[in-house]
């Protein structure tokens, strides 16, 4: 083994969404922190949309599940236990690669579940003491959207005006308007007019262009963070009195390297972060890193999806421009006990119609034009005329649904591979059920002939929250207030893992925001941690 013996200030693991927040706000007081992400640099011109094959590279090469992507940095998944399938990305930028730049924030009531609703538990922190880094976060990427939103406390100007909502939008948000439904136009990721040298994101390539390997790490490179890619971590490394003192990882040559560091900060999302913290065993930790509580790998929750369309006769013109979740609806987002369910939903609508294939596919529903002497009368209708609202539901936390290690499966360096364990809960189903239905009439009061929906989406495992969750208390929870382990003084999370509950919107911002704010703690109240 060939030994890295510089110690890092901070040793970051995981150059995505979190990972660049996290690494920019060190960087800027001068921590030195050492990256390492097991993927490479996707480039700006990757999976151009002009290309005639390009809706193909969704299915295949830049397809969001790792199983089917199968590149050398991905790591296999058993999903067999799973109606989810976990969607994730490798590379600097992780998952932000791949992604809508859908924005909005948590709102205060889902830091309070227990409090309010009798259900899971409330978080270590609220609404507010947060919002100061949603507000950063949100002058960094440029977020497009418009002041005054009802559903959420004020906010300031945003940082740019809305995205088009589109013909499409238009349409949903009159039947919106028949029903007397909230609707508003999204926060976006997606700045719609040029901002901090960057260009809006028009379509042009499958790959996101407000991703964090262009809004937080070219920043982070300039401020002297070293970030190291192809570099595959194998386990975290402890000392004889328990603390972390670096990682043992693969290198773009397959060679096992150590780097050592003051603190280790684990940002590897909620199926990389456990699949890490059970692999990394010791006498010490003979369970799992961090791991006293039994809950490391537990409570994983996703955002069950339902989808309908709605097929028009109106022609919607295809005019591009900057992409998205355009507008979404939050009517349904808190308790209502008549409807027979705690929490809620939102449903989100695209501004941009579907491409050929998407729509001859039936968008992300499954329901395939029919091949046969009708095929082409029947892609006339969709191509064109579909307005689509999915429909994100909350999943509260349940101990049975986790990330364990399979005991046979490994990655191509024998690493052993997560297992993914699920079940969508009966108080999730119902609410799908009550999703559904609304979307439907909400796309009828828009003026569709024709509604088709699924109920729940296999591909929707984009957001892994939970299995190394927030909390005071050392037996219900992985990491304290400020992502710190109860068990291990030096080391940190910062990814989507850490949420105590997932509530029912996009959580990318609310990532990137717990990020900056523990790397606020590392720079004052806790940085006598960095002294090793």
């Amino acid at each position: 083994m060939a030994k890295q013996e510089n110690v890092a200030d901070v040793l970051l693991i995981g150059a995505g969404a979190s990972g660049g927040a996290f690494a920019w706000s060190l960087s800027e007081a001068g921590i030195k922190v050492v990256c390492l992400e097991q993927g490479g640099w996707v480039p700006m011109n990757a999976f151009p949309t002009s290309e005639p094959d390009s809706q193909l590279h969704w299915q295949t090469d830049f397809a969001a599940n790792p199983n089917v992507r199968g590149l050398r940095e991905d790591y296999p998944v058993n999903e067999a236990e799973t109606p989810i399938s976990p969607l994730m990305y490798n590379a600097v930028g992780g998952s932000t690669i791949h992604w809508g730049s859908h924005f909005p924030r948590f709102h205060p009531s889902d830091f309070r579940l227990k409090t309010l609703d009798g259900v899971a538990e409330d978080w270590p922190l609220d609404y507010f003491e947060l919002e100061p880094y949603y507000d950063l976060n949100d002058r960094m990427h440029g977020v497009s959207g418009l002041r005054g939103d009802p559903g959420y406390p004020p906010k300031p100007e945003r940082p740019c005006p809305p995205l088009s909502i589109g013909r499409t939008g238009e349409r949903v948000a009159e039947g919106f308007n028949k029903l007397g439904w909230h609707w508003w136009p999204s926060d976006n990721a997606v700045s719609s007019v040029r901002y901090d040298g960057r260009e809006p994101d028009y379509g042009g390539y499958l790959r996101s262009f407000s991703s964090s390997d262009i809004v937080y790490w070219p920043k982070a490179l300039m401020n002297g963070a070293q970030l190291r890619t192809h570099a595959r971590v194998r386990e975290i490394l402890v000392d004889e009195s328990g603390r972390a003192t670096g990682a043992l990882y693969y290198d773009s040559n397959g060679n096992l390297q150590r780097q050592k560091a003051k603190v280790v900060v684990l940002a590897c999302n909620g199926v990389g972060t456990a699949r890490l913290l059970l692999n990394s065993k010791s006498s010490l930790f003979p369970e799992g890193l961090a791991n006293s509580s039994g809950l490391v790998g537990k409570n994983l929750m996703h955002h069950p999806c339902g989808i309908a369309l709605g097929v028009f006769d109106e022609l919607f013109e295809q005019k591009g421009g900057p992409r998205g979740s355009a507008m979404l609806s939050q009517e349904f987002y808190e308790t209502d006990a008549s409807r027979g369910f705690v929490r809620g939903y939102d449903m989100q609508v695209l501004g941009n119609e579907l491409p050929p294939l998407a729509a001859a596919l039936g968008g992300l529903l499954g329901e395939m034009v029919p091949w046969g002497s009708g095929h082409h009368d029947a892609f006339a209708e969709r191509f064109g005329h579909m307005a689509g609202i999915t429909l994100m539901t909350e999943d509260l936390p349940e101990e049975h649904n986790q990330v364990t290690l399979d005991p046979t499966l490994t990655d191509s360096d024998g690493i052993p591979a997560p297992k993914i364990q699920y079940t969508v809960s009966e108080n999730t189903s119902r609410m799908l059920d009550h999703a559904v239905a609304r979307a439907t009439e909400a796309l009828e009061a828009a003026g569709a002939k024709r509604v088709m929906s699924a109920k729940l989406r296999r591909n929707a495992g984009w957001h892994l929250l939970g299995t190394a969750r927030m909390g005071d208390d050392p037996e219900r929870s992985v990491v304290d207030r400020w992502g710190r382990a109860h068990d291990v003084a030096n080391l940190f999370v910062v990814d989507g893992s850490i949420f105590t509950t997932g509530a029912c919107i996009n959580p990318t911002t609310t990532i990137e925001s717990l990020a900056l704010r523990t790397a606020d703690y590392l720079k004052g109240e806790g940085s006598a941690v960095l002294s090793g």
